[in-house]
């Protein structure tokens, strides 16, 4: 499996978490709803800024995205929180929007999501 790019920095800035809690919530005639777990793990999202140093390292990870994981790919990652290594992949297979931070992308900057499953043992 293919490992995440150490040139590719998770900038805490922009650093979110979300989740699909998974569970089926039934509205009642009278009461309180009725609510049911769907599934045991769930689908967890880091919603993030990846910096870029160098015009290379933008080019590096687009010949990583579309060469190696092939868009759609999961690939292993240190969890940016907690340290845990995780396998993900990215949302929809899209890395977001290529921002320049200075001339001539030098520095540079894509916002996208990475998922992956959690299940209720890990850390993350």
């Amino acid at each position: 499996m293919s490992s995440w790019p150490t040139y590719a920095e998770v900038r805490f800035a922009d650093y979110a978490e979300e989740f699909d809690p998974a569970v089926e919530r039934t509205e009642m005639e009278r009461g309180v709803p009725k609510q049911r777990l769907l599934n045991t793990d769930v689908l967890q999202t880091i919603i993030a800024s990846v910096q870029f140093r160098s015009a290379q390292a933008v080019a590096d990870f687009e010949a990583w995205y579309f060469n190696e994981i092939r868009r759609i790919g999961w690939f292993s990652m240190e969890h940016p929180r907690t340290g845990e290594l995780i396998r993900a992949r990215f949302q929809g297979g899209s890395i977001g929007r290529l921002q320049p931070l200075n001339t001539q992308f030098r520095f540079a900057k894509r916002d996208l999501v990475i998922e992956y499953v959690r299940s209720p043992d890990s850390a993350a």
